[in-house]
């Protein structure tokens, strides 16, 4: 597998991203999924085109599983497109997807799946862009690039997530994800475009008809440009984003708490049966003396394993992603009382004092 770091930061075509938005807002608060097209260019990775998922499939009515990347209908119907748009000469080389999301709640085993399918079997040098529909709506465009790291995709290929292998891969929720440096551009005809409609518009200039007009010439009232505000800044009322993010740590911090139990759950029956395994073969090994006294042949002392059953240790990578999800929230908790507790310490260092 290829470094990670041969990505070193990902540029997205500023029409591509309104392309994402105008998905995900169209049929808010669905989740929307989607194709990404472009090429990689000396660690760049260009995406240039981009066209959304269909929302159902083929022998399948849940248009959550039908929007999977392994479905078969929804990559037939991939493959289909990058054809034709191959025909028309538009980039057609897939490097990723996107997906929409509210809050930053995108961290979950479907995520996982699709990314890793993306990084395994489509193209190494793939990357899911996440948008985030509510944080956008607020103000400013919440898009991010994101990557699974080389050793998470060890231990998912290997599909063992247990406490051994974990050690054994040195993996933490950490290590799950890696953010890619993104970057929004425009074309040089586009930027041009853009400043030109930024020009504001000139008075007429009318030409002189005589020459009292030379001496007195006419004057045109200058146009009227008012200054845009933003009252937003003042407001100082409680981020709804901070409220609903608060409750969704809970809600993470509680799904963790129910797999530490089911953890300890299953440390405590093992250690049950090992306890009972350690009984077993001790009385198993008095057996055997008495036995050699009296000359007889011994009995099996591996008979245990046919007695008793050792319970399965469950999955490790749940509590992975929640806690990787309960970071995520963390830092858009931290993102957005920054911003809150600058208004409220101007508020204070503004209040004048007698």
């Amino acid at each position: 597998m290829a470094d990670i770091s041969t990505i070193k930061s990902v540029r997205v075509d500023a029409l591509v991203a309104l392309r994402i938005v105008k998905h995900a807002t169209g049929v808010y608060p669905t989740t929307v999924y989607g194709s990404l097209l472009g090429m990689e260019v000396d660690g760049v990775l260009q995406i240039t085109n981009a066209f959304p998922f269909p929302t159902s499939a083929e022998g399948d009515d849940s248009s959550s599983s039908a929007l999977t990347p392994k479905n078969k209908g929804v990559m037939w119907y991939q493959n289909e497109m990058i054809k034709c748009l191959r025909e028309v000469n538009v980039d057609a080389n897939n490097v990723g997807w996107y997906q929409s999301t509210t809050l930053g709640n995108f961290i979950n085993s479907n995520f996982i799946e699709n990314q890793a399918h993306y990084q395994s079997q489509m193209n190494e040098r793939t990357v899911a862009l996440i948008y985030d529909s509510t944080r956008s709506a607020q103000g400013g465009l919440a898009i991010k690039a994101y990557r699974l790291t080389p050793q998470f995709m060890v231990a998912y290929k290997e599909n063992k997530f247990s406490s051994e292998n974990l050690i054994k891969h040195n993996l933490t929720y950490k290590d799950i994800l890696q953010e890619v440096p993104l970057t929004l551009y425009n074309s040089h005809l586009a930027i041009s475009l853009l400043h030109q409609l930024s020009i504001p518009p000139q008075p007429p200039s009318n030409l002189p008809v005589s020459v009292s007009s030379l001496t007195n010439p006419p004057t045109y009232p200058q146009p009227n440009f008012p200054v845009s505000t933003n009252f937003n800044a003042l407001d100082l009322t409680i981020d709804p984003i901070l409220e609903k993010s608060c409750d969704l740590i809970l809600e993470s911090i509680e799904a963790h708490n129910t797999e530490a139990n089911n953890a300890a759950y299953y440390q405590r029956s093992l250690a049950r049966e090992q306890t009972k395994i350690t009984a077993w073969q001790q009385k198993r090994k008095t057996e055997n003396s008495v036995r050699a006294a009296q000359k007889l042949p011994p009995l099996a002392e591996d008979e245990w394993q046919k007695l008793f059953k050792l319970p399965q240790e469950p999955s490790r990578l749940d509590s992975l992603l929640i806690s990787r999800q309960v970071e995520q929230y963390a830092r858009q908790v931290d993102g957005v009382t920054a911003t809150s507790s600058a208004k409220l310490f101007a508020l204070n260092g503004g209040i004048p004092r007698f």
